[in-house]
């Protein structure tokens, strides 16, 4: 990914290459950015057009020398209808209860957290992760955040998604769910759901983060079509994202 970056000069720093979470064998290297002061807020909304995505009190944007698989993209609210099979989705979750709350953790959070990395992301960094570093993912935000909590009937936790409020936009900053409930699609749901909830702000983008060519744990970004990506002369419309495979 290539960024030109014409506002006023922001610090930013290189991290080291390290081994790539997604692609075996590719090294990863990040253009950082911190976000400090009162200007935080207008920075991140700036970055975020042009592909950078914020984990905790910093934004990033990959800068990986010899791959460029990363794409940013976001799903055009006003454009996207719903499949046949994301309307069985929807239809599944009629009983689910959404609340919409401050950026701060709770214990049932940490807990659902840690039985969906233990089953979706065994081996990885976030599957370590203690209440501590989950508090610090949630709470250490500059910017207007909420979480969402999706119930189940029985006042359960089934689904949660950190958000940022963008002044074009929704960004799904991390989301996760119970994974013995496959049925409910739940990933899907929560992406569905967010779609609404912009369409309802008359907000026009939901932010997805980034579709990574060869990562299957990506690819169901391609199912909230239509979805722009980013690149060096701005956000591209693409209705199929799959049709990048091979493009580099």
């Amino acid at each position: 990914m290539k960024h030109n970056l014409t506002s006023r000069p922001t610090p930013f720093f290189v991290t080291a290459p390290l081994p790539c979470p997604y692609l075996p064998g590719e090294t990863e290297r990040r253009m950082v950015a911190e976000l400090i002061g009162r200007d935080s807020a207008a920075l991140h909304d700036t970055l975020s057009r042009v592909g950078f995505r914020r984990s905790h009190g910093l934004i990033y944007a990959p800068i990986c020398q010899n791959c460029s698989a990363c794409k940013a993209v976001r799903s055009v609210v006003d454009e996207f209808q719903a499949t046949a099979s994301q309307k069985r989705v929807m239809r599944a979750n009629k009983d689910i209860q959404v609340k919409m709350m401050a950026a701060k953790a709770s214990t049932d959070q940490f807990q659902l957290f840690s039985s969906y990395q233990d089953v979706r992301h065994a081996g990885g960094d976030m599957a370590t992760m203690d209440y501590y570093d989950y508090q610090a993912l949630i709470e250490e935000t500059p910017v207007e955040s909420m979480v969402v909590e999706f119930r189940g009937p029985d006042g359960g936790l089934v689904g949660t998604c950190l958000v940022d409020q963008m002044h074009d936009g929704l960004s799904a900053v991390y989301s996760f769910f119970d994974p013995s409930q496959p049925r409910r699609s739940l990933g899907t749901y929560m992406i569905l759901w967010l779609i609404e909830r912009a369409r309802a702000l008359d907000l026009p983008y939901i932010y997805l983060g980034y579709w990574i060519e060869g990562s299957s744990k990506m690819s169901y970004k391609q199912r909230f079509d239509p979805l722009e990506y980013y690149t060096a002369d701005g956000w591209s419309p693409t209705p199929h994202l799959a049709a990048l495979e091979g493009a580099g």
